[in-house]
């Protein structure tokens, strides 16, 4: 597994004027909800770049030959076109074989989880012996820069993950929920075929709290976001543990979206799972990755782990849709895990 993120560095403090130059704020948003770094791409990368470099990557890691890969997924909210399928333009980029069954899954916070869930799906039904589940967003070129609810959260980052068929695989268990109900908590409303991109769409408005957006630019309700995640993250994750069997405090690690600091606090604090167990800091160093996030941080807070010892992890998404899924499994000592940055050629801690 390898996750790629942009060269590009952007830090809440320069940002201040976006808070009125109140520094005190800034220093509370750093603390409580865990804001500081991201990493964003320019005005021509794309998701689907991000994940082909952290491919080209997994590549070189592990010497896996690009003719065994049988199938390849891409995640992503942000497809380099509309048509074709990004997985498809990425099967050709990359080289793979003819019969590598492409194709794509738009979502966001939960798809990590859901491609994984095809992906071993594909493999357990005998049709696939090796499959890539790319996973990867550039949610920073959807946000309005003075949108100060979406503007400092969002990092864009790509990543790569291989599911090999092997004898010794342990069971992987999967819960997989959905609320479509909410769907306008989260979204960009203008630009598809609903409502597509016109004059009106690309007219700005200011809301009362002094955020300035258009129809084409990501929208949260942040509160509405907030209420879910706690909602409903608690029962998830003792949901899957007991759906498999063991107890919390068995599992090795949860790896969880990171969607903020704070909520992955109160989390750890509901399930009474030390944070050591529970990493919330990949978005202080990177933002919100999306659907990336859970291959970042476990790259970010776990790789070195992940490269020497069989863990049993807990991987949990929401968000966007709403939707949210959770899955347990066994890594055996993996043969990459780490971050990389996208045309530096080098890797980072």
């Amino acid at each position: 597994m390898v996750t790629t993120i942009p060269p590009h560095k952007r830090t809440i403090d320069d940002e201040i004027d976006r808070y009125g130059g109140d520094a005190a704020q800034i220093e509370r948003i750093k603390k409580t909800i865990g804001l500081h770094e991201r990493y964003v791409v320019d005005g021509q990368t794309t998701a689907g770049d991000l994940c082909e470099a952290a491919t080209h990557e997994l590549f070189a890691d592990t010497g896996v030959a690009r003719d065994s890969i049988d199938g390849i997924i891409m995640v992503t909210q942000t497809p380099d076109y509309f048509q074709p399928a990004t997985a498809c333009v990425l099967h050709g980029r990359l080289g793979l074989k003819e019969s590598c069954a492409a194709f794509d899954v738009n979502l966001g916070c939960s798809g990590y989880v859901y491609a994984l869930w095809l992906a071993s799906m594909m493999i357990e039904s005998g049709g696939c012996d090796k499959v890539l589940v790319l996973a990867g967003d550039t949610i920073s070129r959807c946000v309005n820069p003075r949108d100060r609810t979406v503007a400092p959260l969002f990092g864009d980052a790509g990543s790569a993950t291989l599911l090999e068929a092997s004898d010794r695989a342990e069971p992987s268990y999967y819960d997989l929920k959905s609320n479509g109900r909410g769907f306008e908590h989260i979204m960009v409303p203008a630009g598809g075929f609903r409502q597509p991109k016109s004059e009106e769409t690309r007219r700005e408005t200011t809301d009362e709290g002094g955020n300035v957006r258009a129809p084409e630019n990501l929208y949260m309700n942040g509160a509405e976001v907030f209420n879910f995640s706690l909602k409903v993250e608690p029962a998830a994750l003792r949901e899957i543990a007991a759906f498999a069997a063991v107890s919390v405090d068995e599992v090795d690690a949860f790896i969880l979206h990171q969607a903020n600091r704070y909520i992955i606090g109160n989390i750890a604090r509901r399930l009474k799972v030390p944070l050591e167990k529970m990493p919330a800091g990949t978005v202080e160093k990177y933002g919100n990755q999306s659907c990336a996030s859970i291959p970042g941080t476990l790259c970010d807070a776990i790789g070195k782990r992940a490269t020497v010892e069989r863990l049993r992890l807990v991987f949990s998404g929401f968000g966007v849709g709403l939707s949210w899924a959770s899955c347990l499994l066994v890594t055996d000592k993996l043969a990459s895990c780490r971050v990389a940055t996208h045309g530096a050629g080098e890797e980072r801690d």
